[in-house]
């Protein structure tokens, strides 16, 4: 273990996350991790990571960090106009660090949320098997709560010199300025009608400022459903349950683990990386989807992050 990081400055709302707790929510805790896998993966395998070490999940606005020992790290997901020393540095690569650099963030370009991911994984506390951060709970990366001035953060064992200018192609990464979610059918979607499943596949809806990691409101037409009162249920990442005001809820990283709101639809997991770079204000869209089509965008996926261990 190696401190390598101080924080000077810790941005809005800055985590530490993982890939979760996906096997606590039979348990009834929500799983959390990170909001973006792909770019959450990315970062960890430009450095050598392996793909479930933690990372910085950095939110609307980036950190500003001292480094106390050299390092490597590498910045994916949102663009926050990464800077080292003051200079414009690229994200999607490996950059070498040494002690007393400055790595900072210059402002919003686009995007909700990037990963800062250091060579050896970022080390936080671990709860039930994870290191992300629950801020519910209080439980996980650095002591339940999001990152402060003066908090130091270290890292496990480096693998510095095999990755070295290790970068992902910008081909090969999601397009988040698309902000069409692609659907596959949720087990309530007869609960619409067809003008109300015309107007979820024709409209635009709208992220509320009353939107977080648990999940997000979506302003737009009312959605009305038919049908009696459920009981609850199981509930996963990128369901699209509908309310009684007719309002979609997209749920998201730190989502309830059961409910008994209908579910229309749901994300599929390759969209779930650019729902994770929406920001409240932003107009997204809804594609109807096969399960096929959706599997093959998976597989693009793997193999774009599958290319960074060859």
């Amino acid at each position: 273990m190696t401190e390598v990081l101080r924080v000077h400055e810790p941005g809005l709302f800055t985590t530490i996350q993982d890939t979760g707790r996906l096997h606590a929510i039979a348990s009834g805790v929500p799983p959390g991790g990170a909001m973006d896998r792909f770019a959450h993966s990315a970062a960890n395998l430009i450095v050598g990571n392996d793909r479930s070490a933690a990372t910085l999940e950095c939110t609307l606005t980036g950190p500003g960090l001292l480094i106390e020992a050299p390092c490597l790290v590498a910045v994916t997901g949102a663009d926050f106009d990464l800077r080292v020393n003051g200079a414009p540095a690229p994200a999607w690569i490996a950059i070498s660090l040494r002690a007393g650099d400055e790595l900072a963030f210059a402002g919003r370009r686009s995007g909700a949320r990037a990963y800062l991911a250091v060579a050896g994984g970022v080390l936080g506390d671990r709860w039930l098997g994870s290191m992300s951060t629950n801020v519910m709970a209080a439980r996980g990366g650095m002591h339940g709560r999001p990152l402060a001035t003066g908090d130091v953060i270290a890292a496990g064992q480096s693998a510095m010199a095999a990755v070295t200018g290790r970068g992902l192609a910008r081909q090969l990464r999601p397009r988040y300025d698309e902000h069409t979610l692609h659907l596959v059918a949720g087990p309530h979607i007869s609960r619409l009608g067809a003008d109300a499943r015309a107007a979820l596949f024709s409209s635009a809806f709208v992220v509320s400022p009353d939107s977080n990691r648990m999940g997000y409101r979506l302003e737009g037409p009312g959605l009305e459903t038919s049908g009696e009162e459920l009981l609850s249920f199981g509930l996963v990442a990128g369901a699209l349950q509908l309310p009684s005001s007719g309002q979609p809820i997209l749920l998201m990283a730190d989502h309830q683990t059961a409910g008994g709101y209908p579910v229309v639809a749901t994300v599929v997991s390759a969209s779930m990386a650019v729902a994770a770079q929406l920001a409240p204000g932003d107009e997204v869209r809804f594609a109807e989807t096969s399960i096929e089509t959706a599997l093959q965008m998976r597989a693009v996926q793997r193999e774009a992050l599958e290319s960074l261990t060859s």
